[in-house]
């Protein structure tokens, strides 16, 4: 901003054409040159790591080299995943337009990563009633939803969870005293501001196992993002929404389909990402990244092509 003030008076311009001519630099604009840094970053791992190959370890400065390569592979890493989210945006948006009376805030106000996914029995008061809910956990809050009765693959909003408020609880099967119900494959989830629970039955002991890792993995991204300082922009949020707008609704097409188990987040942060830098960087955009492919979820490549049907 205080770049573009200076050039427009020609007295600034005059001064930084003569120090690129007494440099002789090529001639680009003077923010080409201060992109160049920020155009190489994804270079900075593959130089250290051969700088690295071919200092003794015995040199004084080894160590420094090899925590320089330590930084700048966590960098790359958070750029990439940093894109990667800001890519799935889009079908969040699609997602939570396709879900009938869908009420409160956007996912995308708060969250922007769908972690799990899957149906539970589910109880929120003593003595209540057992429900049967399909559960997407996002990051900072899990939405609940209902299958229409007639219509399975069709669903109906039916509330959230908002996860920075509460505590996961594993608990034993057995008779759980609070909900007065016999307790098989079973967590709770505690607020721990208004002691409220709720409590969930998984059908399989391996799906509560799958369950209680997401829940683990999705305090791990909250705290990772508040760490780096990842959030959606209102603009992103804007041209998102307006993408969904755009796709054409057909009748009679299904808004949802069982997923199958989604791979969690943790086994695609152990690949290692490739990256390669435009060849002409002056007039290119910052850079760009080539990723190794990830096995899309089953959730995502069944919803692309579906879209919502209201009765």
């Amino acid at each position: 901003m205080e770049l573009s003030k200076l050039m427009k008076d020609s007295r600034y311009q005059h001064f930084f054409e003569a120090c690129r001519l007494l440099q002789q630099m090529i001639d680009i604009a003077i923010d080409g040159f201060l992109l160049t840094p920020v155009q190489k970053i994804c270079k900075y791992p593959l130089q250290l790591a051969e700088l690295l190959k071919y200092t003794a370890q015995d040199h004084s400065d080894y160590r420094y080299v090899a925590a320089a390569l330590a930084v700048m592979r966590n960098v790359t890493q958070q750029i990439n995943e940093r894109k990667r989210r800001l890519e799935n945006i889009d079908k969040i948006a699609q997602w939570q337009a396709s879900v009938l009376d869908w009420e409160g805030e956007d996912i995308l106000d708060r969250s922007s990563e769908l972690i799990y996914t899957g149906e539970m029995a589910w109880i929120y008061q003593p003595y209540g009633r057992n429900q049967q809910r399909v559960f997407f956990l996002f990051d900072h809050q899990m939405v609940l939803c209902k299958k229409d009765l007639i219509r399975r693959d069709i669903l109906y909003y039916k509330g959230r969870i908002d996860m920075d408020k509460y505590e996961v609880v594993d608990i034993e099967d057995g008779r759980d005293d609070d909900f007065n119900v016999s307790m098989k494959n079973a967590f709770k989830l505690h607020n721990k501001e208004t002691e409220e629970i709720h409590l969930f039955f998984a059908k399989k002991l391996e799906e509560k196992i799958r369950w209680l890792r997401a829940f683990r993995e999705e305090r791990k991204m909250v705290q990772e993002d508040e760490k780096i300082g990842f959030e959606i922009s209102e603009n992103q949020k804007r041209q998102a929404a307006m993408t969904v707008r755009k796709v054409p609704k057909q009748k009679g097409k299904a808004a949802f389909t069982p997923p199958a188990l989604l791979s969690l987040r943790n086994n695609q942060q152990n690949e290692r990402a490739t990256y390669r830098i435009r060849e002409n960087i002056c007039k290119s955009q910052v850079f760009e990244f080539t990723e190794p492919k990830r096995s899309q979820s089953p959730f995502w490549q069944n919803f692309s092509r579906l879209t919502p049907f209201k009765k």
